[in-house]
């Protein structure tokens, strides 16, 4: 039911949100997904998510995925990782957006005991 929608009221069919890679799945159903980085020419690391890894690799690779990769083309994949849903990598990609380059490199490079150094919360000096 919508905001302000009485019950029993109808908007039409209800939609499903689909990720503009699957073919008739729901976000939500279980196909498997991907969160990757990639290594851009000038050293930085693109995170993103997909359920077609190697298609979204051409997609980066042409400059079709996105402006950033459009301009600062990507030299290789440094890292991926397996989910079972879209939504699930999705949010992996969330939380890697939010960390420093150096817990990114870390988890590009497998290194898990710098990843966790740099994973310990920084206490606030008064």
């Amino acid at each position: 039911m919508a905001f302000g929608q009485r019950e029993g009221e109808s908007n039409g069919p209800e939609r499903r949100r689909e990720a503009p890679e699957s073919k008739g799945h729901s976000i939500e159903s279980p196909m498997p997904a991907w969160f990757y980085m990639l290594r851009l020419r000038s050293g930085l690391l693109y995170p993103g998510a997909t359920t077609a890894l190697e298609r979204r690799w051409r997609e980066h690779v042409e400059g079709k995925a996105c402006r950033t990769t459009e301009r600062d083309p990507p030299v290789e994949l440094a890292f991926s990782e397996s989910f079972p849903t879209f939504v699930q990598a999705r949010r992996r990609e969330a939380q890697v957006k939010r960390w420093s380059r150096a817990k990114k490199e870390a988890l590009a490079a497998g290194n898990v005991e710098r990843l966790k150094g740099l994973a310990k919360r920084r206490t606030r000096q008064a």
